[in-house]
C-alpha cells in the first residue's frame, strides 16, 4: 500500500492522552522536521485503542503510536522513544536535538524526567479535578504540590540557562509543553492565587518562547479547531 504521509500517527482528539498531552508533543517534533502524517483517531468511547486493529501495534493499547512508512513500515509507541526515533532518524542537523554523547544522555536525562515525573503528576491532577467520578480533596492537593515541585525543578535549571540541553530547544524542552498548557487554566487555577508568570518567571518565559514557533503555532491552530474551548 503506498502512503502520500510518511507518518501514520494514531492518537484520539478528546481524553487526557489525546491531541491533548501526549500527541501534541509528537505532532510538534514532526512538525519542526518538516515531517508529514496521516492521523488516525482512536474512539475510546468504542474501545477502539485495545482492539487487535490496534493493539497489533501496540500491545498496550495505549496512544502515541506512529508507523514510518519510509522505513518499512517501522512502529514505535511510547512518546519518548517517538521522540527519540524521530530526533535520531530524522534530524540529522540536529535541528530540535543534540549529538554529543554528553548531551545526548541530558537530553534522555529530560526525557525520562517528563514521562515518569511531570506526566503522571500533572497527569493525575487533572485526572482528580476533571474526571474521577468521585471527589477526593486531598488527591486534588497532593498532585498540585506535586506540580509545583516539578515546575520548582524545571525554574531551579531554567533560571540559569535558556534551554534544558545544548543551548537550543531540543525533544527535550518540547516534551515538557503539552502538560504546562495545563498548569494555569486547569491544574492551579484556584490554588492559593497562583500565577505562573510570576512564580516561575523562567519556566513561563521558556514555555512561551516555544509556543511562538510557527511550527508549534501551526499545530496548535490544528489542535484548537478540533477541540474548540
Amino acid at each position: 500500500m503506498s502512503h502520500g504521509k510518511q507518518f501514520t500517527l494514531y492518537m484520539h482528539t478528546l481524553g487526557p492522552n489525546g491531541w491533548t498531552i501526549h500527541f501534541r508533543k509528537i505532532a510538534f517534533a514532526l512538525a519542526e522536521l518538516g515531517l508529514t502524517y496521516e492521523s488516525i483517531y482512536l474512539d475510546f468511547r468504542k474501545g477502539e485503542q485495545k482492539k487487535p486493529e490496534f493493539t497489533k501495534y501496540n500491545p498496550n493499547g495505549r496512544i502515541p503510536a506512529i508507523i514510518d512508512h519510509h522505513n518499512d513500515d517501522f512502529v514505535v509507541w511510547e512518546s519518548a522513544a517517538i521522540l527519540t526515533y524521530l530526533a535520531e532518524t530524522y534530524d540529522p542537523e540536529r535541528k530540535i536535538s543534540v549529538s554529543d554523547p554528553k548531551e545526548k544522555i541530558i537530553q534522555l536525562q529530560w526525557l525520562s524526567f517528563q514521562i515518569s515525573g511531570q506526566g503522571p503528576y500533572f497527569g493525575q491532577a487533572v485526572w482528580f479535578q476533571k474526571f474521577h467520578p468521585e471527589k477526593f480533596p486531598s488527591a486534588v492537593e497532593r498532585y498540585q504540590k506535586e506540580t509545583l515541585r516539578v515546575l520548582g525543578v524545571l525554574e531551579s535549571v531554567l533560571s540559569k540557562q535558556e534551554w534544558l540541553v545544548g543551548g537550543k530547544i531540543t525533544i527535550a524542552d518540547i516534551a515538557f509543553v503539552p502538560w504546562n498548557t495545563c498548569v494555569a487554566p486547569q491544574i492551579l487555577k484556584d490554588y492559593n492565587g497562583f500565577d505562573f508568570e510570576k512564580d516561575f518567571p523562567s519556566v513561563f518565559a521558556w514555555h512561551q518562547k516555544i509556543m511562538s514557533r510557527p511550527a508549534i503555532k501551526e499545530v496548535w491552530a490544528v489542535e484548537q479547531a478540533l477541540n474548540p474551548q
